[in-house]
Formats: C-alpha cells, sequence, structure tokens
C-alpha cells in the first residue's frame, strides 16, 4: 500500500471545509478554521460569509489572515465593523455556524481553552476564551475543529470556555441559552463526529482515511457512541491539496 500524500492537518482541513454551507455565515475562528472557511470558499461555499471577532464581515479570503483582527478579515468585505457588532448579530441570530477550535473537548461538546489542571493553580495557561464562549452561546450551530488523543478528550474538561450541551439534553435551556443551538460536529485528526440528537452524547459519524474505529475509541478519554455503520471520510482531492499548498497556505504556516 502506497503512503498518503497528505499530512492529517490537510486532511482535517479537508474535511472541515466540506461541512461548511454556501451561503451561510459563519464565525471563524484563529488557525485551522481559518484555512477550512478559505478552502471552502475556493471549492463548495463560493458564497460563504465569514465573520471574524474584530469586525470584519463577508471578506475575501484571498490571503491568509494571521488573526482574527488582521487585515485579510476585512479585505474587501461587506462591512468593517466592531467587535460588539458581530456579536450583537451572534446573539440576533444571524450567524449559523461557528467554526472554533480548543484544547479540551468532552462528550456533550464543551470546550476549554483557558487552563490545564487547576484554574488557580494550572499546569498549563492557554490562550484564552477571546469570543469563544459567545460562538457557542449564540451562533445556530457550532464546529469544533481540533487535535485526537486522550489529553484532548476528555470525561470532563477542566474549565469551561464554550458552551456545548452543559450536562446533557436540556441544560443549554435551563442555562437561559437560545433553543435549537449547540455543537454539531467535531472535526479532529482521526475521524468526524456528530452528537446522538436525544442523549447529546458525542457520535463517531466516519473515520478518516488508514484510522479504524478502534483507533478513535482508544484515543478518546470518554466511552463514545459507535452506529452500527461507520462512515470514510473521503481522502483530499489533488486540487483541494493544489489549494492549500500553492494558494491558502503557501508559507506552510499551519499545514
Amino acid at each position: 500500500m502506497s503512503e498518503p500524500t497528505y499530512t492529517r492537518t490537510e486532511l482535517m482541513i479537508c474535511v472541515a471545509a466540506r461541512l461548511f454551507e454556501d451561503a451561510s455565515t459563519c464565525f471563524i475562528g484563529t488557525g485551522i478554521p481559518m484555512l477550512a472557511a478559505m478552502l471552502a470558499s475556493k471549492t463548495t461555499a463560493p458564497s460563504l460569509v465569514p465573520v471574524f471577532e474584530f469586525g470584519g464581515l463577508g471578506a475575501l479570503l484571498e490571503d491568509l489572515p494571521r488573526a482574527v483582527g488582521g487585515a485579510q478579515t476585512f479585505h474587501k468585505g461587506l462591512a468593517a465593523l466592531g467587535i460588539c457588532d458581530v456579536m450583537e448579530a451572534a446573539q440576533r441570530g444571524f450567524i449559523d455556524y461557528g467554526f472554533i477550535g480548543g484544547a479540551q473537548i468532552d462528550s456533550y461538546g464543551n470546550l476549554n481553552s483557558i487552563v490545564i489542571g487547576d484554574h488557580n493553580h494550572p499546569k498549563a495557561r492557554l490562550p484564552g476564551s477571546g469570543g469563544g464562549n459567545d460562538v457557542g452561546s449564540h451562533c445556530w450551530y457550532t464546529v469544533a475543529i481540533m487535535q485526537h488523543d486522550t489529553r484532548r478528550f476528555v470525561p470532563k474538561v477542566d474549565c469551561l470556555t464554550t458552551p456545548g450541551y452543559l450536562t446533557g439534553p436540556g441544560a443549554r435551556e435551563a442555562a437561559g441559552l437560545p433553543r435549537n443551538t449547540g455543537p454539531a460536529f467535531v472535526v479532529s485528526t482521526l475521524a468526524l463526529m456528530d452528537y446522538d440528537p436525544e442523549s447529546r452524547w458525542m457520535r463517531l459519524k466516519a473515520t478518516h482515511p488508514g484510522v479504524t474505529v478502534d483507533d478513535v475509541i482508544a484515543n478518546t478519554g470518554f466511552k463514545l457512541i459507535v452506529p452500527e455503520e461507520v462512515g470514510l471520510n473521503p481522502p483530499p482531492s489533488a486540487e483541494e491539496l493544489r489549494l492549500l499548498r500553492e494558494e491558502i497556505d503557501p508559507e506552510k504556516l499551519y499545514i
């Protein structure tokens, strides 16, 4: 069997990009979500409306942003707003998806990007929440994109940055969050996950090429729901790889 001609990161970006719906409004987080949004805008979602935390709305993603407040996030955009404006837009229900990352995730899709360990005496301090709480609270759906191992897929996050389904069915609504909102997918370096509509527990949807169900289970710190039929994500196409390597991230900042 020949070796794959792509990296796990490239595959993860491609799987995430295919989840973007054309003409949808999407809150884009720093890093891998930016590459996925750029790839989607050049392939399956040409009318994507990207939204960035510092106020960029509907930018044409011709160059990879370095941060959510970079000039590229406003480039030829529909509007140059501010952080309060885009957060209010999410609160009013105008942003469909939030594509974000995190250091830890649990079975209900709660994310941590603040500390590892005890909050007051942590093992490590992370970049912080930024708009993570607002994205998870007010966008209709969230998609988490992250590395997959037992340090990151944990029974309980050390600190709650971005609310998923909190403690299970009805918990978001009880906390005052809008109905019919919450996590939709998790894209990891091993697989694509979604959530069981009844229990709100994370469920394995499809593995990546060369990854078995047992591989995913062994690298997850809680018991995943594994249906009888698990799909297989298609590998990156030649065109997707060309776009990633030549147009989106030619400097290899992320890939």
